[in-house]
């Protein structure tokens, strides 16, 4: 089971304690001549990067608080937590996770594009 530490609560929590709220650290479009494909832009247009992304999440059932996360998009692993309105942390993108994303033990030449083994070695996942 994957547990969820809410940086409110101070505690870890199962996964379905909390909900997705999208992407984290989204501004507002400012006024423009075209204001209308900005504002549609803004709201409907995300990233969907491999790799480190930052998240709105959810306590719904228990402090009821939005707070935000960094989380590896292929390993799901959380890298960090902290509250709404927080700048967003510095993580490095080549914190070892870029080169090993399910933490495998698995080479760069074993990894094929989609992140899984492709080498056939005993790496497991």
């Amino acid at each position: 089971m994957l547990l969820i530490h809410c940086p409110y609560c101070e505690d870890d929590r199962p996964e379905p304690e909390f909900r997705h709220a999208g992407e984290a650290h989204i501004s507002r479009p400012s006024a423009e001549l075209d204001a209308g494909r900005a504002v549609a832009e803004s709201l409907y247009l995300r990233t969907n990067t491999r790799g480190v992304v930052f998240e709105r999440w959810r306590h719904v059932h228990g402090c009821g608080r939005f707070f935000n996360a960094a989380r590896h998009s292929v390993s799901d692993r959380f890298l960090a937590l902290y509250k709404a309105g927080e700048p967003k942390p510095d993580i490095a993108a080549d914190d070892g996770l870029a080169l090993d994303p399910l933490g495998t033990g698995a080479t760069p030449a074993t990894i094929g594009a989609d992140g899984l083994n492709v080498g056939g070695g005993e790496t497991g996942r």
